[in-house]
């Protein structure tokens, strides 16, 4: 019987050497960061630019290696596989980029794109390729005639639309997205947010969905994993932690995303500074430089993820702020 977890992720960690020649520091991308997601959930990965979102979704995806940890997908773990087993594996995970004008090549027809990784993967024949591709694309709310065209012909959203496409057409079971949605206007946001939405539920897909905009993810997301300089800050199912975060760091996020319900708008907590470089964090907390409610011994040790509820876990030694 095959388990309910799809993907489980223990201890992921991510070091960056200096640049060749240089006697810089290592950037610690990524530290000790572990969560897993079972098959048919949206688990999202939020916080700010330089927490280590999208490397993290860059290892899950075997894009790059971690330093240390593990990643195990559909039970198998994916540190040791050949590279045969690599490729078997990147049909059942794809990936969407954040932009879509980079990430689809000028040259080829979208046709090309399309059925590119059809190709790799030698899957049916030359006909059952483009039919796949095809129905990647109708699925997206394109037409079939998109097939000759280039992806210049396109605007940013559907060449989002396109990207997507691309990852659906090898029927993945995982689909790491990041920041599928930030390079896009807010209009054309939520129409793709819906759309993965859609998809997800109507395809039964299992989804690692990374953003910085914590109102992008709430109508998405079933699990959501805070980030900040490339530790876990808090862990919550979504609508716990919406209506209850415990970490100063989310209630900060959360502050910044402006809401129709007047019950819900919190007053706006302004983070001081900027996020400290990866390669020179500070000591225990690494938030405590820029939270509120820092005592001395944050700095002491980095503080354990804790549950505070049921299935909600925080990595913060304070007990004592009100998180109403």
């Amino acid at each position: 019987m095959a388990s309910d977890i799809l993907l489980e992720v223990n201890g992921l960690t991510k070091h960056f050497p200096p640049v060749a020649f240089s006697r810089g520091p290592v950037v610690r991308a990524v530290e000790d960061v572990s969560f897993a997601i079972p098959r048919g959930q949206v688990v999202s990965l939020v916080g700010e630019s330089g927490s280590g979102k999208t490397t993290v979704g860059r290892m899950v995806a075997h894009l790059i290696e971690p330093t240390a940890g593990s990643v195990r997908f559909d039970g198998v773990e994916t540190t040791k596989l050949s590279r045969r087993e690599l490729r078997r594996m990147h049909a059942r995970v794809q990936y969407i980029f954040q932009d879509p004008f980079a990430s689809l090549s000028p040259r080829m027809t979208i046709g090309e794109i399309l059925t590119e990784g059809l190709d790799i993967q030698r899957v049916g024949t030359r006909a059952e390729r483009q039919e796949r591709a095809v129905a990647a694309l109708t699925s997206v709310d394109l037409p079939p005639d998109a097939m000759a065209r280039y992806a210049h012909e396109f605007s940013g959203g559907q060449r989002q639309r396109i990207g997507i496409a691309r990852a659906l057409a090898l029927a993945p079971e995982l689909i790491v997205a990041d920041e599928p949605v930030s390079a896009l206007d807010v209009s054309i946001q939520a129409q793709i947010v819906n759309l993965l939405r859609d998809l997800q539920v109507r395809l039964g897909l299992t989804m690692l969905f990374i953003a910085h905009d914590l109102a992008v993810v709430e109508y998405l997301a079933d699990t959501v994993i805070v980030l900040y300089l490339g530790r876990v800050m808090e862990v919550a199912p979504s609508r716990q932690l919406y209506a209850a975060p415990r970490h100063p760091y989310t209630r900060a996020l959360l502050s910044a995303v402006p809401s129709p319900d007047p019950t819900r708008r919190a007053a706006r907590q302004l983070l001081k500074g900027d996020i400290p470089s990866p390669a020179n964090p500070p000591s225990g907390c690494v938030f405590r430089t820029r939270c509120p409610f820092a005592v001395e011994p944050c700095a002491a040790g980095v503080p354990a993820l804790r549950e505070m509820a049921p299935g909600h876990f925080k990595a913060c030694i304070r007990d004592d702020i009100d998180t109403a």
